[in-house]
């Protein structure tokens, strides 16, 4: 990300949306359909339309931009699924109930500059009530992994401090232009020889990151389930670029299960796998994309958190850690305050040009 433009770029979009709010946006319309009988084949099929649309958009008004759209296709993962579930209109589906905890990940981009995000949330909640037990506490847990990772994401700290405070979770990787997974990462839960193997790495100024926080308060067994396939290899390349896709965006999901067999054996294609914890488990996930910015971190995409919808008895005990987020959440206070004062001073200049407005047509 080395010329202003592309931080730009990060900011365009289409109808008056900035380019990251565009994830962000529809990530929030997602969560708010997210109800007893809705398909999780539906959902994921309306985060492929609104990003394919609004897409369009942007197109017609910005004639510089030249490729952009899915950069990550819409996964809903529930309860004890982890991650990467994006049925096929061929699979069987699921519908959803009240109280299922449920993650959104999906991820948008232009001209390859990707904004990924993912969120947790629990079906219909209802109003005035809170989630407890074990769905509070690891969705309280994946939260304050997320924050404390925003925390230590900044020029001249090392990926390995990120790791020394994370628990159970993912990878977390540097996107680069074209690339969802670039060649710094940070591993959230290392196993002996993961931390053996891990290359330390500076975070650079103007790097991107997308920080991916999955937290299971089980044994973190997971089974897989492929779906790979090849005779379609132009059309992707065509379609889709280096970016993920789902074989649900093929007219014939046979023939592309078929191609996609080959594809991956001789290495063109790499699947993401669908993880899933034994049943009666809950898994949480957050998930956001972070420009490396000289003045800190900026946070290009996040979820419609709400804190006070969970209630849970689990606390940081770390007192580094508990430093670091009490300093995280001392920062959004000020943000919070700047953004009231400029609103209220806002308003006040809007009066005073009425009040003037109002004199000059009396005189």
């Amino acid at each position: 990300m080395a010329k202003d433009l592309v931080v730009t770029k990060y900011k365009m979009g289409g109808e008056g949306e900035a380019r990251c709010d565009m994830a962000n946006w529809v990530l929030r319309t997602l969560v708010e359909a997210s109800s007893s009988g809705v398909s999780v084949l539906s959902l994921c099929e309306k985060g492929h339309a609104m990003i394919t649309e609004e897409t369009e958009k942007i197109f017609k008004k910005e004639k510089e931009m030249k490729k952009g759209g899915i950069a990550f296709p819409t996964s809903i993962s529930v309860n004890n699924f982890v991650c990467h579930f994006f049925p096929l209109k061929s699979s069987q589906d699921y519908i959803l109930k009240e109280g299922d905890l449920v993650k959104i990940d999906l991820g948008f981009h232009v001209d390859g500059l990707i904004a990924n995000v993912a969120h947790t949330c629990v079906v219909d909640l209802a109003q005035g009530t809170q989630v407890t037990g074990r769905k509070a506490d690891v969705i309280k847990i994946a939260h304050l992994c997320a924050e404390a990772a925003l925390c230590l994401a900044k020029p001249r700290n090392q990926n390995t401090q990120v790791t020394d405070v994370e628990q159970k979770g993912m990878l977390s990787h540097q996107l680069k232009q074209h690339v969802i997974n670039g060649e710094k990462n940070i591993i959230q839960n290392p196993t002996d020889q993961q931390k053996k193997d891990q290359e330390k790495a500076e975070f650079e100024v103007r790097e991107v990151y997308a920080v991916d926080v999955l937290v299971s308060l089980g044994e973190g067994k997971y089974e897989l389930k492929m779906k790979t396939s090849h005779a379609f290899f132009s059309e992707v390349e065509r379609r889709f670029d280096a970016m993920p896709f789902t074989l649900r965006a093929f007219e014939d999901e046979k023939k592309a299960w078929m191609g996609v067999v080959e594809c991956t054996k001789h290495g063109l294609l790499q699947p993401f796998n669908v993880l899933s914890e034994k049943e009666g488990e809950f898994v949480a996930q957050f998930k956001f994309a972070i420009l490396l910015m000289p003045n800190g971190p900026m946070q290009i995409t996040s979820g419609p958190f709400e804190p006070d919808l969970y209630k849970s008895e689990m606390e940081v005990q770390d007192a580094e850690l508990k430093a670091l987020l009490q300093s995280s959440a001392s920062q959004e206070t000020q943000k919070k305050k700047k953004k009231k004062k400029k609103a209220s001073k806002t308003a006040e200049n809007a009066t005073s040009r009425e009040t003037l407005e109002e004199n000059e047509a009396g005189d």
